[in-house]
């Protein structure tokens, strides 16, 4: 008799970050679609961890702790994830709250220059997301924004108001890739480098990126995700087997209102890849 498919999601957001769903209600809709390991990554915070651990066991899911961490390498803003770690590292809650108050100076900065910049609401806009959301993001002030009627979608928003060159745009300075790898691995984690085909890297940026990685101590990459082409695949692929990383899967899953990502649809591994799911199973 043969066993059923090990489908890992590794990578998947709460309203607690960036998402829009409660913990519970997230590992419920995993369940739903044959998820059989689930990692709740919220961005630089723990706060709904013990809730999908509680709702894995009632869903009979295999539940593995997870954050995404913000970093920088070289002037790129890099999200590195640890995976199966000791949730209470004191290290590690300092490590994210720090980052957590950069982000909340940010907001308030981005708030500000759209105020001077561009005549809007910023700074109400800034203060309603400061006020309400323990890790205040950008997709908060875009969403802000759409709903102001100052963007007709998410897409619209980053590009008129926040990306680089637009009124709201406001640098940050993050910890460094070595730091943040330290810290996880301090914490017991297994670490990772999310969707390394999305950096705006040259190709050999991007292979000293992942030599600096694995020498800190990454362990993977992610390979398989939602949304990504064949060729992508590909290169990820081959970079993983350079370097020799654990192939990571996941759907980066914010909003079910979103069709491409739900969780656990995400592209086939290559067969000769080892799966990082199967050093978690």
């Amino acid at each position: 008799m043969m066993s059923a498919p090990l489908v890992a999601d590794l990578h998947l957001h709460s309203h607690h970050s960036d998402g829009v769903l409660a913990p519970a209600a997230l590992i419920e809709l995993c369940a739903s679609r044959g998820v059989t390991h689930a990692a709740l990554t919220d961005h630089d915070t723990l706060e709904g961890c013990l809730e999908a651990r509680d709702a894995c066991a009632r869903q009979g899911l295999r539940h593995v702790a997870g954050v995404e961490v913000s970093c920088g390498w070289n002037g790129q803003t890099l999200h590195v994830i640890g995976l199966e770690f000791d949730l209470e590292d004191p290290a590690l809650a300092l490590h994210l709250a720090d980052i957590r108050a950069r982000r909340a100076a940010r907001i308030a900065e981005i708030g500000e220059r759209l105020e001077r910049k561009a005549r809007l609401p910023g700074k109400a806009l800034a203060a309603k997301i400061l006020g309400r959301d323990a890790v205040p993001t950008r997709m908060h002030l875009a969403r802000e924004l759409v709903a102001a009627g100052h963007a007709k979608d998410i897409g619209d928003a980053f590009a008129t108001w926040l990306t680089r060159g637009r009124p709201g745009h406001a640098p940050i300075a993050w910890p460094t890739l070595a730091e943040t790898v330290a810290r996880l691995r301090g914490a017991g984690a297994r670490v990772v480098l999310a969707h390394p085909h999305r950096y705006e890297l040259s190709a050999g940026a991007l292979r000293r990126l992942l030599g600096e990685f694995r020498a800190e101590g990454g362990e993977a990459i992610e390979v398989a995700v939602a949304g990504i082409g064949p060729s992508d695949l590909d290169r990820l692929a081959t970079l993983a087997r350079h370097h020799g990383f654990a192939a990571s899967t996941g759907s980066d899953f914010h909003d079910p209102a979103i069709p491409w990502n739900p969780p656990g649809r995400f592209a086939k591994l290559p067969a000769d890849l080892e799966p990082l799911a199967a050093r978690l199973a």
